[in-house]
């Protein structure tokens, strides 16, 4: 990100009346750092950038990003229509919507997520925190989810003790060197140790893989399906 982006990001916690270091300590930054990088024009690290965005939900992410339209949400329908009264949103989120499609890709995203770019952002109201949104790929869980719809997720650090039985989840597994990732319902298997993967669409089979094989895991909170282009 540009020295611009820090910018706006100044103009607006000066506009909110937020303090320079509530903003770094609600996004996760080192005491000082802002203020730091505002000074020496240096970026801002995607990662941080994406906190700004969830904790913030009133600010327009494309101003935030390019300084095109206006600071906060809503202002520019207002401009177009004075007349029409826009209210603020109440408890919505702004999640990343990241476009990856590789292993690699995938294992950094759900990992550190250093090199992933989100593509867009999503405004989804009265949803509980999330950590990003991703295309989906594949017939695996068809009719409930289509290619190219979009599944909304949230990050499970610890899969082993924080599966939900029958619930829908992005699945990295590494099994002796064969990677997977995966859309699937995870279901507890007869076999100590190991998983079910099972399918929405029945032609697909279930799988199995032992627990230690799945390498990153999201639950996924929410879709959005795109009936059409025009």
């Amino acid at each position: 990100m540009t020295e611009n982006t820090l910018q706006r990001i100044k103009q607006y916690i000066d506009a909110k009346g937020i303090k320079v270091s509530t903003l770094e300590r609600e996004v996760g930054m080192s005491n000082g750092s802002f203020a730091s990088q505002l000074k020496n024009n240096k970026t801002i690290g995607v990662d941080k950038l994406e906190n700004i965005l969830r904790k913030y939900t009133d600010v327009d992410p494309e101003w935030l990003l390019t300084g095109n339209g206006t600071m906060f949400k809503g202002q520019r329908l207002a401009a177009v229509n004075p007349f029409i009264a826009v209210e603020q949103e109440v408890g919505s989120r702004n999640i990343p919507l990241y476009n990856v499609h590789s292993i690699s890709g995938i294992v950094d995203l759900f990992g550190e997520n250093q090199n992933q770019v989100p593509v867009n952002y999503i405004s989804i109201p009265e949803i509980s925190e999330c950590d990003g949104a991703l295309y989906v790929a594949g017939d695996s869980m068809y009719p409930l989810l289509n290619n190219g719809d979009i599944v909304i997720f949230k990050k499970i650090n610890t899969p082993e003790n924080n599966i939900i039985w029958g619930e829908m989840y992005l699945v990295y597994v590494n099994n002796d060197g064969n990677e997977f990732f995966l859309t699937r319902f995870l279901n507890k298997s007869k076999k100590e140790s190991y998983i079910e993967f099972v399918s929405q669409n029945p032609n697909h089979q279930t799988v199995e893989f032992p627990v230690s094989s799945i390498k990153a895991l999201a639950l996924v909170k929410a879709s959005i399906r795109v009936n059409a282009q025009f």
